[in-house]
């Protein structure tokens, strides 16, 4: 009897952990499809065999198209799309299947006028584009979450499945202002505060009479074009956040319920600056097991900024996630010959493991359908469908080694509260963390984002970007960091506020002034105190001297900072007086350093060189200028050159090109703008 049932125990566990096991090596290339267009199983069926005969192993479904699938209350109609599914199986094609949870479809808003988007003028909105809903309301989830439970119960065992998707672009989107989301924002405001009293204490109501007596007296923090006070923008903008993590648990949880073991993805632009929300917490859960972006560099081939932004969006949504990365998105649009080709590789560095090109094809209609896809509007193949179809057979060949997995020495710290609280400031927390992120990015160096409060801190070396908002588990968490022997940077607008928001009536960097050893007094603005620069600069010029070494760089304003005991290190150089402007500190085991310009590579470049030798930091691969790399491991290493020019890549011993088929014995040359795949003999 116990041997049946451990055999039947491990009948049930084996396809649950192959499940996951299967798609964790390997590469995917494919499109995001839409079939609900015109439903035409010809035209689907030719479609298919495109997608084939170019080598796709995945396709993404369902996105943006609930009505498609309930076309109204209560009537599902699945069995057009239940052909879509086989005909995928047969091809060989794995489906991403999006739980098209929003936009909510007019029938829905018609019944329930509260899912209307009200603007801050008290206007509602008719939804005349996608995401005007108002995700919070209750009866706008009772039937999200209906939905979420009749297709996952449908497909969750369909053999083309390869991950349900899980909403798109959660952050985008207007907030509403509706008086519905008013009632439930006072409850939100009950839960955490209990009493009006506490309330008015984190909110200052004294400021300016604007004392609660009673929570009914709470308004929302934004009327017309007039934008209330830091603090209650912040518990406002907390809430939206509650609001949307909340209902994608739920959906998240329907979804482990109905089809348990099946991967989960998304396409998790958080950041949009609609509604910016806080992803980490579903990040540091773990229920998402293939976090996803849609990645959109721009057109260019040439210039890279498009493939660095995009790539920085990768690392703000996979955070210390070691899953697969899923580009679940790809540029396709009228991106220049072999760009597309070039971000597919920039990616793999990374840890993505899926280029999924949108949009299959050039739309008939509605927003996008001037936006160009791998076919003509005619459903003819253009030169995007041949360079998706050469990324396919080129990723065939390199996909055992693949995805890559990331191994960071270098934290990079992310903060909700401190992206809202920072809109008060020229350079907000977002900007700050990518000047930090880029610097490992020229280094091709790996380095996490990571959530102080979440995070078990596993680095070496941690920087606290713009910081805005210090709560009491963060500041802990960074004083017993550096207690125990990390190294940490801190920049300017760091540590001024509490978790209230309100600024701190106690030295600054609030929580944190004797690990950093100083005194931060205020700012002062640059191109005021330039009119008595000693050496006539003019506007947001500095300059900037570290180690008898001057720097010239821009900044808005600096921090005016009165060692306590920290050493000076660098210093402003060219106005009136030498301003100390880093220093570093000794603190328990570790060392916390403060600089009080925003981050700048210009600026931390020398100290960030100095502490990657000095703590023992892994150096990335040494290439020429203008090449990216990564040793992906022990004998493979991953190159792209994104420069127009030949660059000559410096190896010992014989080597073998993977993607060429080339034997090297030593230095090889790698083409401009060209990818290159070496194992090491």
């Amino acid at each position: 009897m116990k041997t049946s049932k451990i055999k039947i125990l491990l009948l049930i566990a084996i396809p649950f952990f192959l499940g996951f096991g299967l798609n964790a090596q390997g590469l995917y290339v494919g499109t995001n499809y839409h079939p609900h267009d015109d439903k035409n199983i010809e035209k689907i069926k030719s479609d298919i065999q495109l997608m084939k005969a170019a080598g796709f192993t995945s396709v993404r479904m369902g996105h943006l198209a609930w009505d498609s699938y309930e076309p109204s209350e209560g009537q599902f109609d699945f069995e057009w799309f239940d052909k879509v599914m086989d005909m995928m199986n047969e091809a060989g094609i794995k489906v991403i299947l999006d739980i098209a949870i929003r936009p909510a479809p007019i029938w829905l808003h018609k019944k329930f006028p509260t899912i209307d988007i009200v603007d801050p003028n008290g206007h509602q909105l008719y939804a005349n584009h996608r995401y005007m809903d108002d995700i919070g309301d209750p009866n706008y989830q009772k039937y999200a979450l209906r939905y979420t439970d009749a297709i996952t119960k449908r497909y969750a065992k369909h053999p083309a499945l390869l991950a349900f998707g899980v909403d798109n672009e959660s952050g985008d989107g207007p907030i509403s202002y509706s008086e519905t989301a008013r009632e439930r924002f006072i409850l939100w405001l009950k839960n955490k505060y209990n009493t009006a009293e506490n309330l008015n204490i984190a909110w200052a109501g004294q400021r300016w009479s604007r004392r609660i007596n009673d929570f009914d007296e709470v308004g929302l923090p934004v009327s017309g074009s007039v934008v209330g006070a830091p603090e209650r923008v912040l518990d406002f903008r907390r809430f939206e956040s509650d609001e949307i993590n909340q209902f994608l648990f739920k959906v998240l949880d329907k979804v482990n319920a109905n089809a348990p073991g099946v991967l989960t993805n998304t396409n998790a632009w958080y950041y949009s600056p609609l509604r910016y929300f806080d992803y980490s917490e579903i990040a540091y859960s773990g229920k998402m097991t293939r976090e996803g972006c849609g990645f959109y560099p721009g057109n260019s081939l040439t210039t890279n900024w498009g493939v660095m932004n995009s790539a920085f969006g990768i690392s703000r949504i996979q955070f210390e996630s070691t899953n697969p990365f899923w580009c679940s998105e790809f540029t396709t649009m009228t991106a220049v010959p072999n760009s597309i080709r070039k971000s597919a590789y920039a990616t793999l560095m990374y840890g993505n493991q899926m280029v999924c090109g949108w949009t299959w094809q050039s739309m008939w209609a509605g927003e996008e359908q001037y936006l160009e896809g791998m076919l003509d509007w005619d459903g003819i193949p253009n030169r995007k469908y041949d360079e998706y179809k050469k990324i396919a057979t080129e990723f065939k060949k390199i996909g055992k080694y693949f995805p890559y997995k990331p191994h960071p020495e270098v934290g990079l710290a992310f903060s909700f509260p401190s992206q809202i609280a920072s809109s008060s400031f020229p350079e907000q927390q977002d900007n700050q963390l990518q000047a930090c992120w880029g610097l490992f990015y020229y280094r091709n160096m790996d380095a996490n984002v990571v959530e102080i409060s979440k995070s078990p801190l596993n680095y070496k070396l941690l920087f606290v970007p713009g910081v805005t908002v210090m709560d009491e588990k963060t500041a802990t968490k960074i004083r017993d960091f550096v207690k125990n022997g990390g190294t940490v940077i801190m920049t300017s607008n760091s540590a001024l506020v509490d978790e209230t928001g309100q600024v701190f009536a106690s030295t600054h960097p609030g929580r944190l002034s004797d690990i950093f050893g100083i005194r931060v007094a205020g700012f002062e603005e640059t191109e005021s105190l330039n009119e008595i620069s000693r050496k006539s600069y003019r506007g947001k010029k500095l300059e900037f001297t570290y180690k008898g070494k001057a720097i010239d760089t821009e900044s808005t304003r600096f921090d005016v900072i009165e060692p306590k005991g920290a050493e000076v290190i660098g210093s402003i150089t060219s106005l009136d007086k030498d301003y100390p402007i880093m220093t570093s500190n000794k603190f328990g085991k570790g060392r916390a350093i403060y600089v009080g310009l925003p981050a700048d590579g210009a600026v931390l470049n020398p100290l960030v060189d100095e502490l990657i030798s000095e703590l023992g930091i892994k150096k990335g691969p040494e290439v020429p200028s203008g090449v990216m790399a990564r040793q992906i491991d022990k004998n493979h290493y991953l190159y792209l050159n994104i420069s127009g020019e030949p660059k000559e890549i410096q190896m010992k011993g014989k080597s073998r090109s993977i993607l060429l088929d080339n034997n090297y014995d030593g230095n090889f040359t790698i083409a401009p703008f060209e990818p290159e795949f070496i194992e090491v003999k």
